[in-house]
C-alpha cells in the first residue's frame, strides 16, 4: 500500500485515538464508548474521502480497540503509510524567494519530513518568517514580517493556544487603477515555532486560504 497518510490527518488520527483512549478509561456507560467510537470512524471517513476499501479498514481499526498498548500499537503501525514533506532542492527553495538575495534556509537534512504540513523558519535578525507549502499542486513561498507577541494566543493554522507572532505578508494582486506604490498587507497571529505548529495541525484549510490571499 502506498504512502496515503499527511501530516495533518494523522494529527487528526491521534487526536482521536487520544479521546478514544481517555473514554475507555475512564468511562464506565458502553454507550458512551460506542458513541466515541462511532464519532471517530465519522471524522477519519470524512478526512480520508478517497480512501480504498483496504486504508479504510486500516483507519477504522483503530476504533475498535481499548487499551493504551492497544492504542500505540495502532499509531506505530500507521508510520510507514505517513507521506513525506517534498520541499525539493535548496536551489529549487531559493527559486521561489527571488528577491532574498541571502536566504537562509533550515537544514533540510535534520527535519522529520513525515511530520510536516508545512515547513516554516525564521529569520530573527531581519524579522522574517519563511512558509513553503504545496498549494494546489505547485510548491508555493511566501515570505512576511514576524512579530513575536511573547505571549500565548490562538494560532490560525493549527487553532491551538500557543506562543504566537503576527505574520504580516504583502499580497501580489493590485486593482486595476492602483498607484504604483499601492500596497496591501494582511496578517495573523500564528506559531512561533513551526515545529509545533505542525505537530498540532489536522486541517491546513486556513493556512491555504491564507496562502491563497498573498500569492493570488
Amino acid at each position: 500500500m502506498q504512502p496515503f497518510i499527511r501530516n495533518h490527518q494523522y494529527n487528526l488520527i491521534k487526536k482521536q485515538v487520544g479521546l478514544l483512549q481517555h473514554t475507555c478509561a475512564t468511562v464506565a456507560d458502553p454507550k458512551i464508548v460506542e458513541s466515541v467510537r462511532s464519532n471517530m470512524q465519522f471524522k477519519l471517513a470524512e478526512a480520508f474521502p478517497d480512501a480504498d476499501d483496504a486504508a479504510r479498514d486500516m483507519l477504522n481499526r483503530g476504533s475498535e480497540l481499548g487499551t493504551a498498548p492497544e492504542f500505540q500499537l495502532y499509531l506505530a503501525s500507521l508510520e510507514a503509510h505517513r507521506i513525506a514533506f517534498e520541499p525539493g532542492t535548496e536551489q529549487q527553495l531559493k527559486k521561489l524567494f527571488p528577491k532574498i538575495k541571502k536566504l537562509k534556509l533550515p537544514d533540510l537534512a535534520t527535519l522529520a519530513m513525515k511530520a510536516i504540513t508545512y515547513l516554516g523558519w525564521s529569520d530573527i535578525a531581519a524579522n522574517k518568517l519563511f512558509v513553503v507549502y504545496p498549494l494546489d499542486g505547485r510548491l508555493v513561498g511566501v515570505e512576511g514580517r514576524f512579530t513575536p507577541t511573547n505571549k500565548k494566543g490562538t494560532c490560525f493554522v493549527c487553532n491551538r493556544q500557543t506562543e504566537v507572532g503576527l505574520f504580516t505578508a504583502i499580497t501580489k494582486s493590485r486593482p486595476a487603477n492602483a498607484s504604483p506604490d499601492y500596497y496591501k498587507a494582511i496578517g495573523n497571529y500564528m506559531c512561533v515555532d513551526s515545529e509545533v505548529c505542525n505537530s498540532n495541525i489536522t486541517d491546513p484549510a486556513a493556512l491555504e486560504q491564507f496562502l491563497r490571499n498573498v500569492v493570488k
